[in-house]
């Protein structure tokens, strides 16, 4: 039986070469930092550029970090797609290489469509991949898909398949909605997952899971601090040295900006490279990132060098 995840969870930067195609070895290495640093891996998510990267580089990259001995069980692809028969690819390969959970957009297209219709995308993935299918985790970004994963979507879907609908990450950046979701699901094994690691504090007392925050690729051991520590007496300082790093890169730049740290850090100028639209970092915010980072002493201890 699959054991659940829980804790903090990076959706995976994805380092791509010269030529625009994801780079296999360095993003095993990666992934492996971030699992010696406690942190599971929500690879294909949005800050791994997944809406750009094709259902077949998904399926290879995934099962590259299987080979490299990287645990499935430390997993949870993204696997929502715009096309449902793309999602159910997606959703039965991660099945099937033992990944604990997939964590699914709803279509993201078509706007304003009804409940009954995301009801049915998410049915129908489940359907179709069968009873192999690993713990489905809803993922609500309402600001980028315009299809909200309402609480009577919730309701309705955990009614269904109870026993594959496992949570949810809340992107929408609402909390009163993260605190509805835990309030409503979570003591019936509901697992919510904020999308910031500034919520821990206050989302782990009332029964959060964890976190899946996009500055997990940046700092994995801070963030898996706050997540352990929040009864703890450091909790407040904990709390605060994460949000400190987080405050660099939040804005329309994060990815290039979390790109352009991975190379700093690792003295590997490749892993600034972006998939077009994405755009790298212009010299002056480069500047602006690289004196914000050096004023809160930044770096990424026994990240691998290029």
């Amino acid at each position: 039986m699959t054991t659940r995840l829980r804790g903090v969870l990076a959706p995976v930067l994805t380092p791509f070469n010269a030529k625009l195609e994801p780079d296999v070895d360095r993003f095993i290495a990666h992934c492996g930092w971030l699992v010696r640093n406690h942190a599971a891996l929500a690879i294909f998510g949005t800050n791994s550029e997944a809406a750009s990267i094709s259902v077949a580089e998904r399926k290879a990259l995934a099962e590259a970090l299987v080979e490299a001995c990287i645990p499935p069980e430390k997993m949870m692809p993204g696997t929502g797609a715009c096309a449902l028969p793309d999602a159910v690819e997606l959703s039965r390969h991660a099945s099937k290489i033992g990944a604990a959970g997939l964590l699914v957009l709803p279509p993201f297209f078509y706007k304003g469509v009804s409940e009954d219709g995301v009801f049915a995308y998410y049915a129908e993935i489940i359907e179709q991949v069968g009873p192999g299918c690993a713990p489905i985790y809803l993922y609500h970004i309402p600001q980028f898909t315009h299809v909200p994963i309402t609480l009577g979507l919730i309701e309705r879907l955990r009614a269904r398949y109870a026993g594959v609908i496992a949570g949810a990450k809340d992107s929408s950046g609402d909390w009163a909605n993260t605190k509805a979701m835990i309030d409503n699901f979570a003591a019936d094994g509901f697992d919510v997952f904020p999308a910031s690691e500034s919520l821990l504090s206050m989302a782990m007392p009332i029964g959060a899971a964890g976190c899946i925050s996009a500055t997990v690729n940046m700092n994995p051991a801070g963030i898996h601090r706050v997540y352990a520590g929040w009864q703890g007496p450091d909790a407040a300082d904990l709390q605060a040295r994460a949000d400190a790093v987080r405050k660099v890169f939040q804005g329309p730049s994060m990815i290039p900006a979390m790109k352009h740290a991975v190379a700093t850090c690792a003295g590997d100028a490749p892993w600034r490279t972006v998939r077009p639209p994405l755009v790298p970092l212009d010299d002056a915010t480069r500047a602006a990132v690289d004196a914000q980072l050096q004023a809160i002493d930044f770096s990424m201890p026994g990240y691998p060098r290029g």
